[in-house]
């Protein structure tokens, strides 16, 4: 066995080995299962490349290159599933997102293997004093690799939004991870644009994906061991463009390749392309993990702060970057999201958490956490059954406490709470959210990247910063109390407008029943009775249907209406009722309107009504329409006893505002409401003593529309 097949097998028994190890300290899971799908199909390309290796005939060497080929078409699709899929908590939307991108993806590289296997490769040729072989592929082979090229770099382009969403405990985690994937990527990326450029591939180049597939199994273990990352979860925003280094990256290899290749082959020293290639690929990888690395940035900072005489923390950006993204928020679970991952970055604080006090100082609720998302926290009993140790220890605190050293009970029980096993997810600090007075909520640190203490200057950082956080989530608990205080207000505003109108329907339906043992065998009282009660249960059904829609702003149904005929009909149906003629006079040559019938007969009825109520029997009413200009005006008077200057100025039209000893005060502002939905006015004269007038204006213009 020679070195290219022994390393082909060697790859495929550690990547099975990455496999074992995922399941044994993995959950049970989506992401887990297309984590060990994708690399069992690597394992087994890596061994089909070792079958390519061995064969000493031309068709033995065409057969198992056809398989390779085959389980290469899958192994991009499946990866790309992964890389929208991992560590984001709305993985199902994504995928949605991406569904016919990734049928694509699948589907297209392995029709053209299968349905065009006679364009695909079209020549093998075996140089002079080499040990590979180089494959001349036709037009559906050139395409395949173009494709793999695209997925590839959709691939690491995923995987960087993912990185660069993550903070804390999660970075920390799953940093190795996304290297390794990257890693084994990104050289694709290279090779299969090698076959693209020089419409070929050299088999030496199937090394330079073996050694990528060791170093990135390598990567994954050390990820594996570092905790679970794929148990991890990131809230991805729905934002799908944004600013990308995978595109900038790929877009300057394609311009440097054509340079780099014509340098090399100038210079007879460089004898094995493929081994300068991997070895620039180790160099990447490791120069990426070490300026990845946390350490590196906290000695960075040092470094400037002592040797520069810059302050270890930029305050002013640190709050302008605070203020910056909590203004717009509006959501609770977001500010806390923003809050612990803003402390995480600016203090290398890989495990940060916020947990919500409930109004009665009884009960923490999840709020936002780098190190799990809130599935995870239904599973920890301590803080549905221990919480309140907590908040009574941290309810008289002001500075973030210390647990080291601390041998209180409530300690002892938070220090075994998070169910993860590295040392850098275990709690070292609880700072108090203080607001107002009252405590809002316990934000919970680990220690920092050396596992170093604090610094008085990063405790009063931390102190800034929980202080305006506090008060931030209270002023999101006093706008949502609000919020559902409105809704109550709406809801029950609503439901006057609907008692409003049973409670007129009621008045007419009680007359009839007052009346008819006097008149039972009057023909003229039985037709109108009998008027009166299907007009009151048409009105009734109505009244249901919209109750549904009462929450929402009013549901105009226009037709052309006559408004002298509509005043006169609401007169006559009130006859029951005001006992009192009525002095009408009409305008003879008003235009039709444009205007809902129902809802202008309940405007009228009301001030009708309201005009009898303030006259009794021995008023006068009265009622008018002039045509004015643009508008039609109808006016409503009544000889009662009027409405006072300060009743009219602070209180009309306001709902729940009356001057009836057994009003509700809903019927003017209902009026109000639908004259304003109309486009038109309301408006009223009053002196106490005198009288009132109300003046309706409707406009023309919604007539010419």
């Amino acid at each position: 066995m020679d070195f290219n097949t022994g390393l082909s097998f060697v790859a495929a028994g550690v990547t099975i080995a990455v496999i074992a190890v995922s399941i044994y300290r993995g959950p049970r899971s989506f992401v887990q299962g297309i984590f060990v799908a994708g690399m069992t199909l690597l394992a087994i390309e890596a061994a089909l490349t070792g079958f390519v290796y061995r064969a000493e005939a031309l068709a033995e060497f065409l057969f198992w290159q056809r398989q390779l080929y085959i389980i290469s078409s899958i192994v991009p699709a499946v990866w790309l599933m992964f890389a929208i899929s991992f560590s984001r908590t709305n993985y199902a939307e994504q995928i949605s997102r991406w569904k016919w991108v990734l049928l694509l993806a699948a589907a297209a590289p392995l029709c053209l293997i299968v349905l065009f296997n006679q364009d695909f490769i079209s020549l093998v040729l075996a140089p002079h004093d080499s040990q590979t072989l180089f494959i001349r592929i036709g037009w559906a082979g050139y395409l395949w690799h173009v494709l793999s090229v695209i997925i590839s770099i959709a691939v690491v382009m995923n995987l960087e939004r993912t990185f660069r969403h993550s903070t804390g405990h999660i970075r920390w985690q799953t940093k190795f991870m996304f290297l390794g994937i990257g890693g084994i990527f990104a050289i694709r990326l290279f090779t299969d644009s090698q076959v693209v450029l020089f419409n070929g591939v050299d088999t030496g180049l199937y090394i330079v994906d073996l050694g990528a597939l060791l170093i990135a199994d390598l990567l994954i273990f050390r990820s594996l061991f570092r905790g679970k990352p794929l148990e991890s979860g990131i809230q991805l925003s729905h934002q799908f463009l944004y600013t990308s280094f995978t595109v900038l990256i790929v877009g300057m290899y394609f311009i440097s390749l054509g340079l780099i290749a014509w340098i090399l082959l100038h210079f007879e020293w460089v004898k094995n392309i493929n081994l300068i290639v991997f070895l620039i690929f180790i160099t990447v990888i490791v120069l990426a993990a070490f300026l990845l690395s946390d350490r590196l940035r906290i000695k960075r900072k040092r470094f400037i702060s002592r040797h520069f005489k810059r302050p270890q923390y930029d305050y002013q950006k640190i709050w302008g970057d605070f203020t910056e993204r909590t203004a717009s928020v509006t959501k609770t679970d977001e500010l806390c999201s923003i809050i612990v991952k803003m402390v995480s970055d600016t203090l290398q604080i890989l495990s940060v958490s916020i947990w919500l006090v409930d109004e009665k100082q009884e009960q923490l609720s999840f709020g936002g956490s780098t190190v799990f998302t809130a599935a995870q926290f239904e599973e920890m009993d301590y803080f549905r059954q221990g919480g309140v140790k907590l908040i009574r220890a941290m309810s008289t605190q002001n500075m973030p406490v210390d647990l080291k050293g601390r041998e209180d009970d409530w300690v002892s029980d938070l220090a075994h709470t998070y169910p993860l096993e590295t040392k850098e997810s275990q709690i070292r600090y609880c700072v108090p959210l203080n607001a107002a007075g009252q405590l809002i909520g316990i934000m919970t640190l680990s220690e920092k990247v050396f596992y170093e203490s604090l610094t008085f200057e990063e405790s009063e950082l931390i102190k800034t910063i929980s202080d305006q956080a506090a008060a931030s989530l209270l002023s999101l608990r006093l706008s949502e109390r609000l919020r559902q205080t409105k809704e109550l207000e709406a809801f029950q505003t609503m439901s006057a407008f609907f008692m409003h109108d049973l409670k007129n329907l009621a008045s007419k339906l009680s007359l009839v029943t007052q009346n008819l043992p006097k008149y039972m065998d009057n023909p003229d009282f039985q037709a109108d009775a009998l008027k009166t009660m299907k007009q009151s249960v048409d009105k009734i059904n109505k009244m249901s249907s919209r109750l549904s829609l009462l929450s929402q702003k009013i549901d105009l149904s226009f037709r052309e209406t006559g408004i002298n005929d509509l005043i006169a009909s609401s007169i006559h149906d009130l006859k029951e009722y005001v006992k009192i003629p009525v002095h009408q006079s009409y305008h003879p040559n008003l235009p039709v309107l444009m205007i809902d019938q129902e809802q202008m007969h309940k405007v009228f009825e009301n001030l009708f009504m309201n005009a009898y109520d303030a006259t009794g029997n021995d008023g006068k009413i009265f009622v008018t329409t002039v045509l004015q200009d643009n508008w039609v005006e109808v006016s409503i008077s009544d000889s009662g006893c009027g409405m006072s200057k300060e009743f009219m100025e602070n209180n009309l039209f306001r709902p729940f505002q009356t001057t009836k000893k057994q009003g509700m005060g809903i019927g003017l502002y209902h009026c109000k409401t639908i004259i304003d939905a109309h486009g038109g006015k309301l408006s009223a004269e009053s002196e106490e003593g005198k009288g009132t007038t109300f003046r309706i204006l409707l406009p023309l213009g919604r007539n010419r529309e």
